[in-house]
C-alpha cells in the first residue's frame, strides 16, 4: 500500500529555509528554479538576515599582509570560541592583488574596501562570494593658489584615508563615504613646501557614481575599530584644542540626509592625550573603547551610547603586555593585540586571557591587523560572482599560517 503523500505549505517551506546558512541556500539553488528565484526576493533576503541577527551569528574576518607577497588577505576564523577561533581558510581577493585596502562595514553583511593610496574601491559580499568595483571617481579637483607664493600650485598627490559605508533607508540604496586628502605643491622649487585641502566624496550604489558633497569644519583622525555604522550614521572621532588641551569629538554623517554633525566625548569617557579613545560598534550601539596611552599594565573601559547617554559597560584591568584592542567577536568576548602582534582573546565570561594560534609572526606589517565581524546575508550588489579558480584564492589553513 503506498503511503499519502505529504506536502508542506511553500509559505512555510521558504520560512524553514530562511534559517538555513548561506552557503546551504547557495547548494539549494539548483533544487528547482522557484527555489532559485525565491531565494533573491527581498522578503526571503530580509528574513534570512534577520533570522542571523536574532541568533548573533557572527563571522569573523582577520585582515593580515603575507609576509612574503606582501599582499592583504583575510583569515576567516571559526565562529565558535570552544574552537579558540582557528583559521578556517584564507581568503585572498585578487582585485587588490597589489594594494593594502582598507576595511570598512559591515552593513546587512556587506564590507567595502578601499585602497588608501589609489582611487580604487569594491564592495564584497563574503557570504555570497560576489564583489563590485567601484568606477573611479569623475569630480574635478579643484586649483591651489597660494596667495604667499602668488602662483598657482602643482597637484602632488591624492589620499584616501578615511571613509565609511552604510545604508540610506529612505532611497534603499548603500552608500561609500570617502574623505580626499590633496597636496599641492610648487613644482618650480626644489624643496617645495606642501599645502593641503580636503574634498568629501560619496558613492551611490544605485547610481553607481560619485558626487562631491560639502566638506565639514573637521575632518577625522585616528581609526575605528571594526566597524563605524550605525542605524543609517558613520561616525569618525575628531578633536580640536592644541597638545595640552585636546578635546574629544565625534564627527557624524547621516546617509539619509546626507548632513555632517559634531557630537561631544564626555570627559568622564577618556581625555586626551593621556588616553587612547576608539570609537568601534558593539551589540548594534555606538560605543568607544578607552585605555591609556601609556603603562606598562593596560586597563580597558568600553563604553556605549544610547539615545545621548554614555554608560560604562565594563572595564578590564591591568593586562600585562597587551598594546591595541581589536574589537569583538560574540558574547563580548575582546580580541587584542600583544606587544609582540600576536593575537589575544580576552574571554569576558570567566575574565580570562589566551593566545590564538594564529601565527601572525610570518606576516608583515603586524601592525595593522584588524578584525572584522559581519552577518550572513544574501543581498545583491549587482557585481561579479567569485570564480573560486579565476578570482579567489582559498587554502583550508592546515597550521593557521599564511602560506599559498
Amino acid at each position: 500500500m503506498q503511503r499519502p503523500r505529504f506536502e508542506l505549505p511553500e509559505a512555510l517551506v521558504m520560512e524553514i529555509l530562511s534559517k538555513l546558512p548561506v552557503k546551504s541556500l547557495t547548494r539549494f539553488n539548483c533544487v528547482c528554479k522557484y527555489w532559485c528565484s525565491s531565494f533573491q526576493t527581498p522578503h526571503f533576503i530580509s528574513n534570512n538576515y534577520h533570522n542571523n541577527l536574532e541568533n548573533n551569528n557572527l563571522n569573523l574576518l582577520l585582515s593580515r599582509c603575507d609576509g612574503n607577497t606582501f599582499q592583504r588577505y583575510f583569515s576567516q576564523l571559526s565562529n565558535e570560541k570552544y574552537q579558540n577561533y582557528i583559521v578556517k581558510q584564507n581568503i585572498h581577493l585578487p582585485f587588490f592583488r597589489n594594494d593594502l585596502p582598507s576595511v570598512y562595514g559591515a552593513c546587512h553583511g556587506l564590507l567595502c574596501l578601499l585602497d588608501p593610496s589609489k582611487d580604487k574601491a569594491a564592495i564584497w559580499n563574503p557570504s555570497t562570494r560576489e564583489f563590485k568595483i567601484l568606477p573611479p571617481s569623475s569630480i574635478q579637483r579643484p586649483p591651489y593658489f597660494s596667495p604667499f607664493e602668488e602662483t598657482y600650485l602643482t597637484l602632488d598627490d591624492v589620499s584616501f584615508n578615511h571613509a565609511a559605508f552604510g545604508f540610506d533607508s529612505k532611497t534603499d540604496d548603500y552608500k561609500v563615504i570617502r574623505f580626499v586628502s590633496l597636496t599641492f605643491v610648487n613644482s618650480e622649487e626644489q624643496y617645495p613646501h606642501p599645502h593641503f585641502m580636503d574634498q568629501v566624496e560619496l558613492y551611490s550604489l544605485r547610481s553607481n557614481s560619485w558626487q562631491e558633497i560639502p566638506c565639514p569644519d573637521y575632518k577625522p583622525t585616528g581609526t575605528t575599530l571594526g566597524n563605524n555604522y550605525v542605524d543609517g550614521i558613520c561616525y569618525w572621532k575628531t578633536e580640536t584644542g592644541a597638545y595640552l588641551d585636546f578635546r574629544g569629538l565625534i564627527l557624524s554623517f547621516d546617509m539619509g540626509n546626507e548632513k555632517f554633525s559634531i557630537l561631544p566625548i564626555p570627559e568622564f569617557v577618556g581625555s586626551f592625550p593621556e588616553y587612547y579613545v576608539n570609537l568601534l560598534v558593539f551589540n548594534g550601539s555606538l560605543g568607544a573603547i578607552v585605555y591609556p596611552t601609556e603603562g606598562i599594565d593596560t586597563s580597558f573601559d568600553l563604553w556605549v551610547t544610547s539615545e545621548g547617554v554614555w554608560t560604562k559597560q565594563f572595564n578590564i584591568k591591568s593586562i600585562s603586555g597587551v598594546v591595541h584592542p581589536l574589537g569583538f567577536g560574540k558574547n563580548g568576548d575582546l580580541f587584542l593585540r600583544d606587544t609582540n602582534d600576536e593575537v589575544l582573546l580576552f574571554d569576558a565570561s570567566t575574565q580570562e586571557l589566551k593566545e590564538l594560534q594564529i601565527n601572525t609572526y610570518l606576516d608583515h606589517f603586524r601592525f595593522t591587523i584588524s578584525l572584522h565581524a559581519y552577518l550572513e546575508s544574501l543581498v545583491r550588489i549587482n557585481g561579479i560572482q567569485e570564480n573560486i579558480e579565476k578570482h579567489v584564492i582559498r587554502q583550508p589553513a592546515r597550521d593557521a599560517s599564511n602560506e599559498y
